[in-house]
């Protein structure tokens, strides 16, 4: 027991060195390295405050470790990374105006997530898990690597989303459905981006199962072993596109409010996290009404009577209305997870990025037939 506790303590502080040195190098490079976007959400103070607590703590929590004698190299790698995160400055890197570029990755935005996500979803694992499992669990780094991935390129998925569903949207505009939606309350159009979004969503998530040439980017999802906050994100990146535009594009070309619309992006951010998150909980009815992770992990198990069900990721409605509701019995949960052919996807990041474009293979759990 003591000799994981300290081996904790040496992989957080590696963790919050190497964060905190590119978080250095955030401030030094923000108009390349942070989201314009996301820049409007948080405070200079802020992200200063995160970086000097990181510092801190990476110095504090290696320097222990290192004495400790546990874990030396990676303890020792956190405080160098701090160390050198300090000589460039620390918190104390001063910048003027931001200037304006055509494309910036979201350094900015990984950190911070990844931050808030670990310090809410770890403990809380920890407690009430399906089955008990380290974080560090096999195949995190690949994981961390999609993570890395979706949050960097935020950008780049932002303007080729925008630019796809502004042009079917210009074609497709409805003026008077536009005008009487905004008329109605901002939660009652919320409501309707939910139900609209999820329609959409779970019709191409049904597509990915049922045609060959979608679930070989699919199957990259669905071949996590091992289900916590971490395992949504391995997504492959042309799904993620598809995906985010076939969501937005329903309501932007019925013309919701941008109020209602947030509302909902931060909704489908927190569900999919919640949804794949490591936590046995059991909802009772509530499973009826909204898409619980009992109901969501069920999608991902190994099981030929759920390969085609659940494929909703709110509202257990839209799979009732598409004939594809499953409802596991109370209090079960999945013996394992993945691809019903595990040797169909290869393992590592760059390899399963590149698999859909390879030859092709047969895939179980693909609902049909070949891929």
């Amino acid at each position: 027991m003591v000799q994981s506790k300290r081996s904790w303590i040496a992989c957080i502080a590696c963790g919050l060195g190497l964060m905190s040195l590119l978080g250095v190098l955030a401030f030094h490079f923000p108009a390349l390295l942070t989201s314009q976007q996301f820049r409007a959400v948080y405070t200079e103070h802020f992200a200063r405050t995160l970086l000097l607590t990181g510092l801190v703590a990476a110095f504090g929590l290696g320097t222990f470790a290192v004495l400790t004698g546990r874990d030396r190299k990676i303890a020792l790698t956190g405080v160098l990374s701090a160390g050198l995160a300090v000589l460039l400055g620390g918190a104390t890197v001063r910048f003027g105006p931001i200037a304006q570029t055509p494309f910036s990755l979201g350094l900015d935005w990984f950190l911070i997530s990844l931050v808030i996500s670990a310090i809410v979803f770890i403990p809380i694992e920890r407690m009430m898990a399906v089955r008990p499992m380290s974080p560090l669990r096999p195949e995190w780094r690949t994981d961390m690597g999609y993570f890395f991935m979706s949050h960097m390129l935020i950008q780049f998925i932002f303007i080729t989303v925008t630019a796809s569903t502004a042009t079917v949207a210009a074609f497709a505009a409805f003026p008077a459905v536009k005008a009487f939606l905004q008329g109605l309350p901002v939660w009652v159009q919320f409501l309707m981006c939910v139900f609209f979004a999820d329609l959409f969503q779970a019709g191409l998530h049904r597509a990915y199962h049922k045609l060959g040439f979608l679930w070989r980017f699919h199957a990259v999802h669905h071949s996590s072993r091992h289900m916590d906050w971490l395992a949504g994100s391995r997504v492959h990146l042309v799904e993620i596109v598809l995906t985010r535009c076939a969501v937005l594009l329903p309501l932007v070309v019925l013309g919701f409010s941008a109020e209602a619309v947030n509302a909902y992006v931060v909704l489908a951010g927190v569900q999919a996290v919640v949804a794949h998150a490591n936590l046995k909980l059991d909802f009772g009815w509530l499973e009826y009404v909204v898409c619980c992770p009992r109901y969501h992990h069920w999608h991902h198990a190994r099981d030929e009577a759920y390969v085609d069900a659940n494929y909703a990721i709110h509202l257990p409605l839209i799979d009732m209305l598409m004939g594809t509701f499953r409802r596991p019995p109370a209090g079960t949960w999945p013996e394992e997870y993945g691809v019903m052919e595990l040797e169909s996807v290869p393992s590592g990041f760059v390899a399963q990025h590149a698999m859909p474009f390879g030859k092709q293979q047969t895939f179980e759990r693909y609902v049909g037939g070949e891929a």
